[in-house]
């Protein structure tokens, strides 16, 4: 029986691979006070960020409904292929539950898996593109999600943003450590370990974020993906691709835009470093 591969939009997955993979990805939510948008289909990058400068209402993410889930789940499955589902890691989000619960409401004949990516971003996209794959060289359902749970023991994350405003008005962090952060224009790094989000140490200037970003790459004896991502940062997206280039063939480097649902906890001036390797 064939397997289709299903996601949620945390993945940031670059349509062209969603297209050439055939990946159905179901989107968050983004709430600007009343206003309710799906992540990537009504609210697209530039508006995100327009909306973030002029609305009075800090934005509000929520993960899908379950409801959103079960159309996916109708339309990936109505030729007869059964799914796996790759969501973003279940202690960050609402995401994995909803799916669990539109397969207790859907599957009868049809097989559905719900794989906890433990991951988020474009390290969770990995994963949906190597289950994907496997799908696509004909693989069982227990071989796809076998694939799955194996790319998320071999993904890593580092991400630096330029202030810590966002993580502040979204209740991450207290109002001290955030004026300290702005005060001393520190650089603070992210990273994701058991499925959480932890601090991974701070860079005094960006130039320095960078160079962290390029040295964290450099540990890794094997790099099979390789991911750029930003939230308005082109330029120092590109000049991050262009010192990853030695690390890995420029050409197989993803760079990606960031979902505004994670924009919405970090801001603008995002840049992370997305890896899946030993």
């Amino acid at each position: 029986m064939p397997v289709k591969v299903i996601t949620d939009s945390v993945a940031d997955l670059p349509q062209r691979i969603v297209d050439s993979l055939g990946i159905t990805v179901v989107p968050l939510l983004v709430r600007f006070g009343d206003d309710e948008y799906r992540d990537g289909i009504d609210l697209t990058v530039s508006e995100f960020y327009s909306l973030l400068r002029s609305s009075p209402h800090f934005p509000v993410t929520a993960f899908p409904p379950a409801a959103d889930f079960a159309k996916a789940y109708d339309q990936v499955t109505a030729d007869g292929s059964d799914a796996v589902v790759v969501t973003i890691s279940k202690k960050l989000s609402g995401s994995y539950n909803s799916a669990l619960n539109a397969k207790r409401a859907v599957e009868n004949s049809r097989k559905i898996e719900v794989v906890d990516s433990r991951c988020a971003a474009m390290v969770q996209g990995f994963v949906a593109m190597k289950a994907a794959e496997a799908a696509q060289r004909g693989a069982s359902l227990e071989e796809v999600v076998r694939t799955a749970n194996a790319a998320a023991e071999r993904v890593h994350l580092l991400a630096t943003f330029r202030t810590l405003e966002y993580l502040y008005r979204g209740g991450r962090i207290g109002k001290a450590k955030a004026f300290l952060g702005t005060t001393l224009k520190i650089q603070p790094f992210i990273g994701l370990k058991e499925g959480l989000v932890r601090p991974a140490g701070a860079a005094k200037t960006r130039a320095k974020a960078i160079d962290k970003l390029v040295s964290f790459a450099g540990k890794f004896t094997r790099i099979d993906e390789l991911a750029v991502e930003h939230t308005q940062s082109p330029e120092e997206a590109a000049l991050l691709v262009d010192r990853l280039s030695d690390l890995h063939p420029r050409d197989r480097i993803h760079v990606s835009t960031m979902t505004p649902v994670i924009g919405s906890h970090t801001g603008p001036g995002l840049l992370v470093v997305c890896l899946l390797g030993e």
